[in-house]
């Protein structure tokens, strides 16, 4: 069995991964780090969706990392420029020479004898078990389960004479010119899927249970890009980045504190697209307050567009059965359909799914507290990169980069080997660790980690808030505790095959 031994393993080189190469190689240039990917080629997410018109519904002037602006004119880019950035940043940076591909992280190990995790892998096709040691474990594999997304179980499917599709397995194979398409979902990628189908398809219907707030909005940022032509880009860039980051901030705390004014404002919106009051009552107005769950971006109005042209239309139903030429409703109606598409959402999961075991101890994730948002109550030396659910991912996973390599230099500085969250208030009150209605969220919130509802367990979704605490906010705070190993000192193991 081959194994090596690197001061830290990072899991998953997509945005969060990538990013954590940058940090870990300007803020920790002696630690020895290589990133695992389960699959063969980098950029997760926007690597392995290849739905039509996959894009973000975040502006790359967030979404974008701190340390490399983005260059293009769509601030609401599709999913190719975004790879394209991606393996850019990892090029340049020198961050792909550290990527070992067709990894799959199954189980970790944590000994506090000797403050090493053993981290066995699956390699290759062949799915070779290896070995990693490491001191400290950095999951940056992000919150899906890339095997599968989420299907209900739909009664009759098996009779349907079409091809029914997950977004998340779209194929080249896939074709949809002039047949009759039906988008099951109100989300963001049924958003998407929606118009860019439309040009293509006889028709695309959206079916959804219930509505979802959408918002129209320009895909080209004319702010930033009036602003490069007068200011470097480094500057262009970084205002651009927190002006977006203010307004988003304080668009969340409108919501929050004025939820009906902004409902109103949102509503109203739609009528200076064209959409009918009736429209707007029946497949526009949720019944939940604004940002309980995440909007619905539109760039360009591009879905409204399509509904105006009669290319698409929307559907406020719940589905009955399948029938072998579509789907039956439960007000009676049908759909014709030759393709189907489930935008039914994700299958959420924590840290890959993977096996983590302290000291012998099976650790149950569901059981244990988030320390500011990265780590976990009485797991040592690992932290998990995990974005904003209302603002841009990578804006909080530069943060928790950050603050890991804080974190590594500190214990250097100490002469310690271990950080471990202890919770040593037997009386704090716990809630769910992600405050969202949404149902893709609501499915796995049984087995997620909890937050507390004071500091440092509280999730904050505060970008500013999150830079006070995670950048200048001291590191001892009676919470993280700081210990040598146990027992010997580890050994250092580099690329040892066994004979």
């Amino acid at each position: 069995m081959t194994q090596e031994h690197l001061d830290v393993l990072v899991v998953g080189a997509g945005i969060s991964g990538i990013g954590a190469g940058y940090h870990l190689q300007s803020n920790c240039p002696d630690k020895k780090y290589a990133i695992l990917e389960g699959r063969a080629s980098l950029g997760g997410t926007w690597d392995m969706f290849r739905y039509p018109g996959i894009r973000s519904d975040s502006d790359m002037y967030t979404l974008g990392y701190s340390f490399r602006p983005w260059k293009e004119a769509k601030a609401i880019a599709d999913g190719p420029s975004i790879l394209k950035y991606l393996k850019e940043t990892a090029q340049d940076y020198g961050i792909d020479k550290h990527i070992r591909y067709n990894q799959h992280v199954k189980r970790a190990s944590w000994d506090s004898g000797q403050a090493l995790w053993t981290v066995d892998v699956e390699s290759g096709p062949e799915k070779e078990i290896v070995q990693y040691t490491c001191n400290f474990l950095f999951m940056c594999s992000g919150y899906f389960n890339y095997a599968h997304g989420y299907t209900p179980d739909f009664p009759g499917i098996e009779n349907f004479k079409g091809r029914v599709v997950h977004p998340q397995k779209w194929t080249d194979d896939i074709t949809y010119d002039d047949k009759k398409v039906v988008v099951i979902g109100s989300g963001a990628t049924a958003v998407t899927l929606v118009p860019s189908m439309a040009d293509k398809a006889e028709h695309v219907t959206m079916l959804q249970r219930s509505p979802t707030y959408m918002v129209s909005r320009p895909a080209e940022d004319s702010f930033a890009n009036a602003l490069r032509r007068y200011l470097p880009i480094k500057w262009a860039y970084g205002i651009t980045r927190w002006k977006n980051v203010l307004m988003g901030m304080y668009f969340f705390n409108l919501c929050r504190r004025s939820p009906e004014f902004v409902k109103n404002k949102l509503l109203g919106a739609l009528k200076d697209l064209s959409v009918s009051d009736a429209d707007i009552k029946e497949h526009f107005t949720p019944k939940y307050n604004p940002w309980d769950q995440r909007l619905c971006l539109v760039p360009d109005g591009d879905m409204f567009n399509a509904l105006k042209d009669g290319s698409a239309s929307i559907v406020t139903d719940h589905i009955d059965q399948f029938t072998e030429t579509g789907i039956k409703l439960k007000s009676g109606k049908t759909l014709d359909a030759d393709l189907v598409v489930t935008a039914t959402g994700l299958d959420l999961q924590v840290l890959s799914g993977m096996e983590i075991t302290v000291d012998g101890k099976l650790m149950d994730l569901s059981s244990t507290i988030n320390y500011k948002g990265m780590m976990y109550s009485d797991i040592p030396n690992l932290a998990s990169s995990f974005g904003y659910t209302n603002a841009s991912w990578t804006l909080k996973c530069d943060l928790t980069c950050g603050y890991v390599c804080r974190i590594l230099n500190h214990m250097d500085e100490k002469g310690v080997q271990q950080c471990t969250p202890r919770n040593t208030d037997p009386n704090i009150e716990l809630e769910p660790w992600l405050d969202f209605s949404s149902g893709y969220v609501q499915r796995a919130a049984a087995k997620f980690p909890k937050q507390g509802l004071k500091t440092p367990w509280k999730l904050h979704q505060n970008y500013v808030k999150d830079i006070v605490s995670l950048s200048f906010g001291g590191l001892e705070d009676g919470i993280m505790e700081f210990s040598k190993a146990t027992g010997e000192a580890p050994v250092l193991k580099k690329a040892i095959a066994a004979e």
